[in-house]
């Protein structure tokens, strides 16, 4: 007697292949965490800025090492992504670019801006003295 293996009840890991529209989703909803935990650290600088001396140092110090500059990027991309994948939304909302080849180029712009954003962003900071 043999026993049947079971049919997955949903698509299995093993099976799926993630697409551009899902990955991008994940990616929306991710970013949308980022910012808001960015947010808050946002907040924790400016409270140091306002208590100036000690505290203030330890803040640019700390955002100052590899590790604050990873962070600092990420936000920056996250915003510019939530942004950009944001204005891709209210398209659909409006009713525009719902074909299946116009929606894997909004998809490919959103992540292209994004990118250039950040990058922009951090190279015009860099050299204004930032």
């Amino acid at each position: 007697m043999t026993t049947a293996r079971p049919r997955p009840r949903s698509p299995d890991i093993q099976i799926y292949r993630p697409q551009l529209t899902s990955v991008l989703s994940i990616l929306h909803r991710m970013t949308g965490v980022v910012l808001s935990v960015g947010s808050v650290l946002l907040v924790t600088w400016m409270v140091a800025v306002a208590a100036g001396g000690d505290t203030y140092a330890l803040a640019d110090r700390w955002l100052r090492s590899w590790l604050g500059i990873v962070l600092l990027v990420g936000w920056t991309f996250a915003l510019f992504y939530h942004l950009c994948n944001g204005i891709r939304h209210l398209a659909w909302d409006l009713n525009f670019g719902f074909e299946l080849g116009s929606i894997y180029r909004s998809g490919w712009a959103v992540v292209a801006v994004s990118v250039i954003l950040t990058v922009a962003t951090w190279t015009f900071g860099l050299a204004g003295g930032g």
